[in-house]
């Protein structure tokens, strides 16, 4: 699977762990930035592009790490054909992409621990969108929204 991730620098340590993780583990991951920490760096500059090549088809899924995760997953989902979330439990890692097709989590660096990343990561990559016609139907009518 090829995914992407990106952080800005509230994210940056957050995403070096997840990156190496996710390499370890055989995905081949694009990394959009940040390459370091700089303070006065935008999460929109590394989301944004990552979210592009996701809504492109280049990409299948993508991981975005903010401080707390919420700016990365407004940015993404101005993005037209992206859905992404902010995720802080296992169960909507998993229900996200089953139920919502979810392409991109986002995750708080400074409010996720490392082992909890990994892990939700882990589950979101693992989920398969389930396809049932009340799911699509739902997705549908939010595509709608985008045109």
């Amino acid at each position: 699977m090829k995914i992407g991730i990106a952080a800005d620098h509230g994210g940056f340590a957050l995403k070096q762990v997840l990156l190496q993780h996710l390499r370890a583990g055989g995905y081949e991951v694009a990394d959009f930035g940040a390459y370091e920490p700089d303070p006065e760096d935008d999460y929109p500059d590394f989301v944004i592009p990552m979210a592009r090549e996701i809504a492109a088809g280049k990409l299948e899924r993508g991981i975005a790490v903010c401080g707390s995760g919420v700016g990365a997953s407004v940015a993404a989902n101005k993005v037209k054909g992206i859905r992404a979330a902010l995720i802080q439990d296992h169960f909507s890692a998993r229900q996200g992409v089953e139920d919502d097709d979810l392409q991109m989590i986002c995750l708080g660096g400074r409010t996720t621990g490392p082992s909890t990343a990994i892990e939700l990561a882990e589950t979101f990559l693992e989920a398969r969108f389930s396809g049932l016609e009340r799911h699509k139907r739902r997705l549908q009518k939010i595509a709608r929204l985008e045109d």
